[in-house]
């Protein structure tokens, strides 16, 4: 836990980013899996992965720039 004025370094905040975004990767992939096909959206493996790994970047990119304006917003 982050004490008053510590904060996390750059490195644990994309260790922290593409950890939980790992865990949403794997969870989107495989409710894509099951989603797609019920709401009759033809896409296949290929597409399903390159879909998921775009979100999956944007998501690394979105929760790391969120944790550093909230680490740089405490400090202030």
């Amino acid at each position: 836990m982050l004490k008053n004025k510590e904060t996390q370094s750059k490195r644990m905040s994309i260790i922290e980013s593409v950890s939980n975004t790992l865990i949403g990767l794997l969870t989107s992939f495989c409710i894509q899996l099951v989603i797609y096909p019920a709401l009759n959206i033809q896409v296949n493996i290929s597409q399903n992965i390159i879909i998921t790994f775009v979100f999956f970047i944007v998501s690394v990119v979105r929760s790391y720039l969120v944790r550093r304006f909230f680490n740089n917003f405490k400090l202030k």
